[in-house]
């Protein structure tokens, strides 16, 4: 095992330097990797990405720091290699984990310089700003799913290139593609894996998977491109976000560092057998990811990798924020030097991750973030106290307080005030500022809300679901907190009661766009909220001393919650806000703070910033089964 191998090692097992890979100059092509065990290495050149005709090949060199280079003539440029590597009892021809580029199916290395492929302009991308991170509004996206409809309206469906289109529309015309994306008003757009990753063919359109199964770090994935031999990919990919910035919509990625798909077989293995992995007490591949292995995120060349490589998609593909798959299994001090190293590169950077994993990993609790380990770090965590608390569980029956469950006030309370605890309350919240909560209902696992709405309430008629579903997106926008919600959520998105469709292929996953004409209602109460999240900072509060300050629970009808706030919060223009949750089925009688002409802006009916009527007195009645957000309108100029 490697705890063996390394204790005849009097050498610091550690390069420092940042040319792993291939690099270039306008003369010369270098390659270098770092392999410890190695005998001897060979960069073997092929004229095409499936290894037909081999044009050469090269010996590495031994270097300090137990690496092995090369210098290639210019010549080579364009074309593909694979590294021959011999160790002590294996040999291995494959594609380094440090490549930036590779061919179709990831078989063979691509010797191209990303940093010379991109779109026009696009040395002037700007990235999207964000003064912190509650003024996100973050749209969780699969790349195929958002084009592949032929009801998306889109010519490039599935492809990174759709986000290019500008004026798609669906049968009806209303918009698809980014000009929904802009007119719904979200902020960011998170997609799902986006590096490249080995379960799906590149040459096969209908072949799908979420692409939890890392292959290559540091390259775009190869079925979204055109042609996912060349370069297209990384031309495209730049073109996309380029795009989305351009309409000011920031890309957050979804990373995955910790497993990856293969493990023997995989890069890191072959280039230091059980270095970069962690293992159980019997010598057994460690397995917190609950995938087959477990990265050993500690280890000083592992961290390193992971440091790199998001610093490269910050600075080479000007990605505006990165969301950890199973964080807990990502040890704490590789998270805080990501961080730091992210935030000094951008500092608007979003920093986001699930405070979980799949099983024990083989870290210290010390060495874990779980939830509230987060506390003042800069990196945020999946609020799943205030999901469970609003829907219930995430596959089966059991319902929350959207379904009209009875005594979870207080657990809506924490979730409404950003998981920051207020100790008068008897509210103990897991979050130092309302920055660190990523609140939602819903995410790409598990059924989607509208297929859990279906399953827990069986006896609910459409019109009552459809009830519950926008009582949710209520309490969701106005909550402090950053609000996520997964693609398709404005149109009640369905996949058929599948609770883990990862690789159930187009037909379950495609955002069916027809739905938005459909439930054009849902949608614009959706947009609704978002704009008046969007336009009223009282819900975007940035620390805890502000929520505490203008945030206060009025007293509310038994099963219900309300709540002010106050003193034109945040320096919002309206002076006093009450927000009214009733899930119940009955008509609900709320007494405000005060009796002045109030102005309706959210109802059962409809969301927004425009007053959808008035009244004057102390006291309101609520809808079943719905939200209101009201304000004092005799305080604002005009009313």
């Amino acid at each position: 095992m490697f705890k063996q191998n390394i204790k005849n090692k009097p050498a610091r097992l550690y390069y420092p330097g940042d040319d792993l890979g291939l690099t270039f100059s306008e003369s010369e092509i270098t390659y270098k990797i770092w392999s410890p065990p190695a005998q001897s290495a060979a960069i073997e050149i092929y004229a095409d990405d499936q290894g037909t005709k081999k044009l050469e090949e090269f010996e590495l060199q031994s270097a300090p720091s137990d690496t092995w280079k090369v210098k290639l003539p210019q010549k080579y440029y364009g074309n593909y290699y694979r590294l021959h590597l011999q160790l002590p009892r294996q040999e291995y021809n494959f594609v380094d984990p440090w490549t930036k580029a590779v061919g179709t199916n990831s078989e063979y290395g691509l010797i191209v310089d990303p940093s010379r492929i991109y779109p026009p302009t696009w040395t002037k991308d700007q990235r999207v700003v964000l003064e912190d991170p509650v003024d996100a509004v973050i749209y969780e996206l699969h790349v195929k799913d958002f084009s592949i409809s032929k009801e998306s309206g889109i010519r490039h469906r599935g492809k990174y290139t759709a986000f290019t289109e500008r004026h798609s529309v669906n049968k009806e015309g209303m918009l698809t593609g980014i000009a929904h994306l802009k007119e719904l008003g979200v902020t960011h757009v998170h997609l799902l894996p986006v590096y490249d990753f080995a379960t799906v063919d590149d040459t096969d359109p209908d072949d799908y998977n979420w692409g939890y199964d890392p292959l290559y770090y540091m390259v775009p994935e190869g079925s979204y491109a055109s042609n996912p031999a060349n370069e297209s990919r990384i031309y495209e990919f730049k073109k996309m976000v380029k795009t989305l910035h351009s309409y000011g919509i920031g890309v957050i990625m979804d990373v995955v560092y910790n497993h990856t798909y293969h493990t023997q077989e995989s890069p890191f293995q072959k280039i230091f057998p059980n270095y970069f992995y962690r293992f159980t007490e019997d010598s057994s591949f460690a397995n917190a990811s609950g995938c087959g292995n477990e990265i050993a995120s500690e280890r000083e060349m592992m961290r390193k990798y992971i440091v790199d490589s998001l610093l490269y998609w910050s600075r080479e593909y000007h990605i505006d924020g990165f969301r950890f798959d199973l964080m807990s299994s990502i040890d704490r001090e590789t998270m805080l030097l990501a961080e730091n190293k992210l935030r000094e590169e951008n500092p608007s950077v979003l920093i986001y991750g699930e405070p979980w994993t799949a099983l024990e990993p083989q870290l210290e609790s010390y060495q874990q973030i779980r939830k509230g380990d987060q506390r003042g770090t800069g990196i945020s965590v999946f609020n799943d106290n205030f999901r469970n608390a609003l829907k219930g569980d995430s596959d089966g029956t059991g319902k929350g307080f959207i379904q009209g469950k009875i005594g979870l006030e207080r657990e809506i309370d924490e979730g409404v005030i950003g998981a920051i605890g207020l100790e008068e309350r008897r509210l103990y919240g897991f979050a130092l500022q309302p920055g660190e909560s990523i609140n939602y209902l819903a995410s790409h696992d598990n059924l989607t809300l509208w297929d859990k709405l279906a399953r827990s309430c069986p006896g609910a008629n459409e019109q009552q679901r459809k009830k519950m579903h926008k009582l949710a997106q209520v309490i969701l926008f106005t909550s402090q907190g950053v609000p996520f919600i997964p693609a398709g959520t404005e149109f009640l998105r369905t996949k058929f009661g599948d609770n883990n469709s990862f690789d159930s292929g187009i037909e379950v996953n495609e955002l069916k766009w027809e739905r938005k004409t459909t439930y054009r209602e849902h949608f614009n109460y959706l947009k609704g909220l978002i704009n008046l999240r969007s336009h009223h900072p009282a819900f975007r509060m940035r620390n805890r001393s502000a929520i505490k300050e203008n945030l206060h629970f009025i007293a509310s009808p038994f099963g219900t919650v309300g709540y002010g706030i106050f003193n034109n919060a945040n320096e919002d223009a309206w002076s006093k806000i009450i927000v009214l949750l009733n899930p119940s089925q009955e008509w609900k009688q709320f007494y405000l703070p005060e009796s002045r002409t109030w102005a309706i802006v959210v109802d059962d009916q409809g969301a927004g910033t425009e007053p959808i009527r008035f009244f004057h007195s102390n006291e309101v009645m609520v809808p079943p089964i719905s939200g209101m957000v009201i304000y004092a309108a005799d305080l604002v100029t005009g009313y």
